[in-house]
C-alpha cells in the first residue's frame, strides 16, 4: 500500500512497520545464535506496541521488560511466561507481585 494514501487515512504523523522486514531481521539474528541455546528478547522499553510483540512472539521471541505495564503488554502481545526476562531495579511491590502471579 502507498505511503500516501495510508496519511490519508489516518493522518499524519504516524508510524508505519514493514511486517516483513520485522519478521526478517528477527529470523537471521535468531539464526545467528541457531547453535546455542538461546531466547532472541525484544526490549519493550524500545517499542511496546503490542501488535509489534506479538509478531516477535508468535516466531518464539521472548521480551526483556522493566516495568509491571511492559510485563502486561508482554502478555497481552501473547508472548510466553518462560520468555520473559524481567530485569532492572527499582520495582514497585505491586509490579513484583503482578509479575509472580
Amino acid at each position: 500500500m502507498a505511503v500516501e494514501k495510508i496519511a490519508k487515512e489516518v493522518g499524519t504523523p504516524f508510524y508505519l512497520y514493514s511486517k516483513e522486514t520485522l519478521e526478517h531481521h528477527f529470523k537471521v539474528f535468531d539464526k545467528a545464535f541457531s547453535d546455542v541455546p538461546h531466547i532472541t528478547c525484544y526490549a519493550v522499553k524500545a517499542n511496546s506496541n503490542i501488535a509489534i510483540l506479538n509478531i516477535f512472539g508468535r516466531l518464539g521471541g521472548g521480551a526483556d521488560i522493566v516495568s509491571g505495564g511492559e510485563l502486561f503488554r508482554a502478555l497481552r502481545a501473547g508472548i510466553s511466561t518462560d520468555k520473559i526476562v524481567y530485569s532492572g531495579v527499582g520495582k514497585k511491590i505491586e509490579e513484583i507481585d503482578f509479575a509472580l502471579k
